[in-house]
């Protein structure tokens, strides 16, 4: 009976063995290389071997396997700048509030300042870093050079930070002698000022969304009365659908509920704010990917979830994965003051797709899913629910490592696997 089982073991292990094997040998020949992580240099080989699903979608879903990843940042800025030279997108959404928006596309159409101070005003500490900057500072660059009509814009998707949006509410309907009393307007007030409470629910938006609503239908009244301009009506009325979806997250604030509304955002900047339908979208893996957020199988829809089912081919989601390198992690203590650190993983972990990815002979390298499941030993390989680290807002954690399953398979449309990532630089007096 033990040889029997011996000789089970052994042929299963043989089988799983040559099964990887043949992974890795067809990454090896048909993966595309991308040359380097530097955000400055083209995408030659991607351009030459460009999946056809790639080239004719026309929003593009950018994740990130950790908000703190340098090289992630650095390939993500390439890739912008590559649609923006090749496929013409010249709209870029950033898992990031509605408040961040106005300085940075007034300092990025040539307005004074300088990258430092502009990306203060992020919601979302992760994105305060040089890698950042550097991107806001080519796309200025660009539309120093271009016409208005052909200028990049920069929208915030997000709705879990309204602070401000009261202001610019009211200013319009001050300035535009808009018949709203001050009653409303203090409601405009509340609602902004309104924190979410993640452990005691109220009934807020039961309370408050009939209040905005009414706000709004009276500047859609006075619509054709007013000698505002459309885009200040249009850009007022956003700021509204904004307030109204975070009031509605402050009753409800699931993970569910914020993509949703994220996706709604999204939608509504496509369709309102773009020429051509075409957008970029900068946000964790967890938002762009084709099916739900984490864990698996909880059938909470993802933005790329939500976008998938509505512009099917038109959206194509690129997911990111790493083996080892230097992360970051925020360390909490009891009773003592929290701050962040370095870690460094050093080989990838057990029993993820991790695993057998960093066995290629590429440092940095796309897949294109279509392709892949093509062949039935990448077929299975991606089909089969294996673990990913998860690394989110908070980073790495040392004692407590979180680890998500899922089957690739059904997750993006293109994976870009990095062998060895590093922390992105915060200190940006160094830059």
């Amino acid at each position: 009976m033990k040889s029997l089982l011996f000789t089970f073991l052994f042929l299963l292990s043989f089988t799983i063995n040559a099964q990887e094997e043949e992974v890795i040998n067809w990454i090896n020949q048909n993966a595309i290389e991308i040359e380097d992580a530097d955000p400055n240099t083209d995408l030659p080989n991607f351009d030459d071997q460009i999946p056809e699903a790639f080239k004719s979608a026309k929003i593009f879903g950018f994740g990130e396997a950790s908000h703190h990843g340098k090289e992630f940042f650095n390939i993500k800025a390439k890739f912008f700048k590559y649609l923006v030279k090749t496929q013409n997108v010249k709209v870029f959404i950033m898992e990031e509030s509605y408040f961040a928006e106005a300085s940075i596309n007034e300092w990025i159409s040539g307005c004074e300042g300088n990258g430092s101070s502009i990306v203060k005003n992020f919601t979302i500490a992760p994105w305060k870093n040089q890698e950042v900057i550097n991107l806001l500072e080519w796309m200025r660059n660009y539309n120093l050079n271009h016409p208005d009509e052909e200028k990049i814009r920069f929208y915030g998707m997000d709705i879990q930070y309204v602070e401000g949006i009261n202001k610019e509410i009211r200013g319009f309907i001050k300035e535009n002698n808009i018949p709203v009393n001050e009653e409303l307007l203090s409601e405009i007030d509340k609602a902004a000022e309104m924190k979410v409470d993640y452990r005691n629910p109220s009934k807020w938006a039961d309370i408050q969304l009939p209040k905005l609503q009414e706000v709004e239908q009276i500047i859609i009244n006075h619509r054709n009365d007013s000698i505002a301009k459309e885009e200040d009506f249009n850009s007022t009325l956003r700021a509204l659908h904004y307030l109204k979806k975070y009031t509605y997250y402050v009753q409800y604030p699931k993970s569910e509920v914020r993509d949703k509304k994220m996706f709604e955002n999204v939608k509504w900047i496509i369709e309102n704010n773009t020429s051509n339908g075409k957008a970029f979208i900068w946000a964790h893996n967890e938002h762009i990917n084709n099916k739900e957020i984490s864990p698996y199988g909880s059938g909470w829809i993802s933005v790329g979830g939500h976008l998938k089912n509505f512009y099917k081919e038109d959206y194509y989601s690129v997911y990111f994965d790493f083996g080892t390198g230097k992360v970051t992690g925020y360390v909490t203590r009891k009773n003592k003051p929290n701050y962040w650190d370095l870690y460094e993983i050093k080989k990838p972990f057990r029993r993820t797709y991790s695993k057998t990815l960093y066995e290629a002979n590429k440092d940095i390298y796309f897949i294109d899913m279509d392709k892949a499941l093509e062949n039935v030993y990448m077929e299975i390989f991606f089909s089969d629910k294996k673990k990913q680290l998860h690394l989110a807002a908070s980073g790495y954690n040392l004692k407590d490592k979180q680890f998500i399953s899922k089957r690739y398979s059904e997750s993006f449309d293109g994976l870009i696997y990095i062998k060895s990532i590093s922390s992105a630089n915060y200190d940006l007096n160094r830059g």
